[in-house]
């Protein structure tokens, strides 16, 4: 793993609780645990994603936006474009049953 600190720790303890909450929510999902799954195997793009995992673009758009608020991943624009990778705390998914 990676030894950057964790984003789902803060300085109290509420916020602490707020940040797995969201966290929780974002990989409680099937549909969240297959696009992680298809982030790690190279799919950065809505559009590629949305083919590998067979759900259309909306439908995948929002489920990142999930994701992102539960710091599983980032996203960062390239040429205008959306891009998305794994955070340390997205690649739970590899010890996450399908």
């Amino acid at each position: 793993m990676s030894d950057l600190p964790s984003r789902t720790v803060a300085d109290s303890m509420e916020e602490t609780k707020e940040r797995h909450r969201r966290y929780l929510r974002a990989v409680n999902n099937p549909i969240r645990r297959d696009i992680l799954r298809s982030l790690k195997d190279g799919n950065d793009v809505i559009e590629s994603i949305s083919e590998d995992i067979g759900l259309d673009n909306k439908t995948v758009g929002w489920h990142l936006k999930v994701l992102l608020d539960g710091f599983c991943v980032e996203e960062v624009f390239e040429n205008d474009e959306a891009k998305y990778s794994l955070t340390q705390e997205g690649l739970v998914v590899d010890y996450m049953d399908k």
